[in-house]
């Protein structure tokens, strides 16, 4: 088997990604994407799922999924592993993670973020620049903390959900699936399934008709 990595996206965010998987020692051979891009940062761009099977069949296992969007970001995450890939994750050594804490496959972790004591963060999330989770929260599978949020003890955020830019969310509070949390809204409410939430403090939006 090959110990390359091969990195599923081509944007902004598969950048960071690629550094932070070079600062864990990886080396990453390719970018799968879909953008036209020739080049991400220093690395050829293979436009096109299909490479996938190519690159399987030459021994590369390894792959890593840096897509931002939640449901995209799943969705090319079973693609790879019905090709046979295992995914990996990019966890920055800048970033101050509990040994405590448990993880899944294929999250990143950026710099300046910090994972408390007993904290989960379940498969394919993203846990963004210098945001932090605090002792006993459990983070759902594909979600999204972005850069700067602070979510306190014992939150939950269920699977899918974003939470944007400096959202801030206090002790015990329960964020449900596939929920959007407008950049810098502040949480003291648990949150149902399937909304979008905005404001100081946050309330669901109102759909007018």
């Amino acid at each position: 088997m090959r110990d390359e990595v091969i990195v599923l996206g081509d944007s902004g965010h598969a950048k960071v990604c690629i550094e932070l998987l070079r600062d864990m020692g990886y080396r990453v051979a390719y970018c799968v994407g879909v953008s036209g891009a020739q080049r991400c940062l220093d690395l050829p761009v293979l436009q096109g799922d299909d490479h996938l099977i190519r690159l399987r069949a030459e021994g590369f296992k390894l792959a890593f999924v840096a897509i931002g969007v939640n449901a995209v970001r799943s969705r090319i995450a079973s693609l790879a592993d019905a090709r046979g890939f295992e995914l990996v994750n990019a966890i920055s050594p800048r970033a101050n993670v509990s040994p405590s804490a448990k993880f899944g496959k294929g999250i990143a972790i950026m710099a300046g973020a910090v994972i408390n004591a007993d904290a989960t963060i379940e498969s394919l999330s993203i846990v963004n620049t210098g945001a932090s989770i605090d002792h006993d929260c459990s983070i759902g599978e594909a979600v999204h903390i972005a850069p700067g949020c602070s979510l306190a003890g014992n939150v939950t955020v269920g699977a899918g959900s974003f939470l944007g830019v400096g959202c801030k969310v206090i002790p015990e509070i329960i964020i449900g699936r596939n929920v959007t949390v407008g950049a810098g809204a502040v949480v003291i409410r648990d949150l149902p399934d399937n909304i979008s939430a905005i404001g100081v403090p946050a309330r669901p939006l109102i759909r007018r008709v």
